[in-house]
């Protein structure tokens, strides 16, 4: 075989079978190998289109997400898609063409370094230099991305690779001597952590996308249950536990609940699961969960005691960790005055908004979420649209929330949601957007159409870069500076692309347009015209203690 060919066979072998990119001349073999493969090749109409749809896909399916772009530009424009994949832990595997290997460092037509530009934001990356270690890399790649603490790897493959000859040899074990990831905690930890568990008053579970990635979601609600504690989660943490189980407190942190904030400063516990502790959740350091032990339960070493003291480390991935907590602790702790204490939380600090005759974009979450039951995937752009969708869609199952999280990346709703609709056809998938992100990709439309991704679109029209306008009036006098903005008629937008377009501007008109989407066999985008000034409460303003929050109703 050649080597485009070795790659289309080990990808078979890897079990893809849905594939997002765009041809270019570097990897016109690659292409050619395609046009006789089973892979489903979804054509998108920007690279950053198609690393943000094998994200989403990868988030829906558990699955490692695969995205193909040429050299150069096709490979530059992977790079904040492959950065948001790492920061948020998620399994992809992205293919570069190259230049000719004797070209390398030539400044030839359309080179990039594409291993040097990406190592910083990669797991791992690949320059392949010889056809004959191709079958290892693909194996290698996929292993790496998937275990462990997972994340996205790049393999380079200059066009001559990818035509020469050689056996096709596929390695059935792969064996990587300076890469084993630790599963299994320590016993020593773990029983200390039963004891601290057993013997606190106030405990919460605080937990991240971690769980969701070990798919430890019914050990956590076995553990919660067992040793009667709340439950609070992070932005990648959603779906991890019952959003209606009564001990939810929902998201913690810079918008979370306040009543989850509140539990966490008043804690003598934190029991912190495929979590890192990012300063979005944390606040000021100094001040986070002050009179609480920390047992950290991670997979990935460097994120243990790196942002916040840790009383006790653990090592090891979620799922086995939890199992082996759940037979270790052998006394339950007395928490029946912390639930009451925590219920007391709950109704002091209600999560609530000023509702009245115009469209509140909370409105329009609660609506979606009652129209579908609360079991559609949802994705979001990043903003108040991310936030509102946080706050307010309920769900009761992992990998049915689909944001970016640690990089915030505007534009990653919409082409995530198409590679979440490709990895799960049968279910409803929404991006819950604002008229700011939605534009970033909106080019993407034509993919769905032309591949009959029937994605819905709801888009929280403002007229404003919503959070960045939130924050200059807060804390930068209301000088709105370069923050109000001129849409599209998106009705019209989406029918020049062949989905459907729908405008909502009065309140009564919400529940039956997103009935209306839900119920048309075709992407569709629902322009609600929200409140424009509408804020994201409760808040957290940069550099303040978690329990210091601006609560308002905006």
């Amino acid at each position: 075989m050649i080597g485009a060919q070795i790659l289309m066979e080990s990808l078979i072998r890897e079990g893809v079978t849905a594939m997002f990119g765009y041809p270019g001349g570097q990897v016109l073999p690659i292409f050619d190998a395609l046009y006789d493969s089973p892979i489903k090749f979804i054509l998108t109409r920007h690279e950053q289109g198609a690393v943000h749809a094998a994200d989403g896909y990868a988030r829906a399916t558990g699955k490692v997400g695969v995205c193909l772009a040429t050299s150069g530009p096709g490979a530059t424009n992977l790079v904040t898609g492959i950065a948001n994949a790492y920061m948020d832990s998620i399994p992809i595997v992205a293919i570069t063409g190259q230049v000719k290997s004797f070209l390398i460092g030539n400044d030839a037509f359309q080179e990039a370094d594409v291993t040097g530009i990406t190592r910083p934001i990669t797991k791992y990356n690949f320059l392949v230099k010889d056809v004959r270690d191709l079958t290892r890399v693909v194996r290698e790649a996929f292993y790496i991305a998937s275990t462990g603490r997972p994340g996205p790897v790049v393999i380079d493959i200059p066009s001559d690779i990818q035509q020469q000859n050689t056996e096709f040899v596929w390695p059935e074990k792969v064996a990587i001597r300076s890469y084993h990831p630790t599963y299994f905690g320590h016993p020593g930890q773990i029983k200390k952590a039963a004891k601290l568990i057993s013997s606190s008053k106030k405990p919460v579970l605080y937990v991240g996308g971690g769980i969701i990635s070990s798919a430890a979601h019914q050990a956590l609600r076995e553990l919660a249950e067992k040793i009667q504690a709340p439950v609070t989660w992070t932005l990648m943490g959603i779906g991890a536990f019952p959003s209606a189980h009564p001990f939810a407190l929902g998201m913690l942190g810079m918008h979370g609940t306040a009543y989850a904030n509140h539990a966490v400063t008043a804690a003598d516990l934190i029991i912190a699961v495929g979590a890192r502790f990012d300063d979005r959740v944390t606040g000021r350091t100094d001040t986070f969960a002050p009179t609480a032990k920390i047992i950290h339960i991670d997979i990935d070493p460097s994120s243990i005691s790196k942002n916040t003291r840790v009383d006790v480390p653990i090592v090891g991935d979620a799922k086995n960790i939890l199992g082996e907590l759940l037979e270790q602790i052998k006394k339950r702790p007395d928490t029946s005055a912390w639930l009451k204490e925590v219920d007391g939380l709950k109704k002091k600090y209600p999560l609530r908004y000023k509702d009245g005759d115009k469209i509140k974009p909370q409105y329009v979450v609660e609506q979606i979420c009652e129209a579908t039951g609360g079991e559609a995937i949802i994705t979001t752009e990043v903003g108040q649209n991310q936030m509102w969708a946080a706050q307010w869609y309920k769900h009761s199952h992992p990998r049915t929330f689909i944001s970016s999280g640690g990089l915030g990346t505007m534009g990653f709703g919409f082409p995530a949601a198409m590679g979440a609709k490709v990895g799960c056809p049968d279910k409803t998938v929404i991006d819950i957007a604002g008229d700011g992100s939605i534009q970033m990709n909106i080019q993407e439309l034509a993919t769905c159409v032309c591949n009959k991704i029937n994605v819905k679109i709801a888009i929280l029209n403002n007229g404003y870069l919503g959070m960045v306008r939130q924050w200059q009036e807060l804390f930068y006098k209301k000088r709105y500076s370069h923050v109000c903005i001129t849409s599209p008629d998106f009705v019209k937008l989406a029918e020049s692309y062949g989905a459907v377009g729908i405008k909502v501007t009065k309140k009564e008109d919400v529940r039956p347009a997103i009935e209306k989407m839900l119920s048309i066999e075709n992407t569709v985008i629902v322009d609600f015209r929200v409140e424009p000034e509408e804020n994201v409460y409760p808040m957290v303003p940069a550099g303040e203690a978690i329990n210091k929050m601006i609560e308002g109703l905006a």
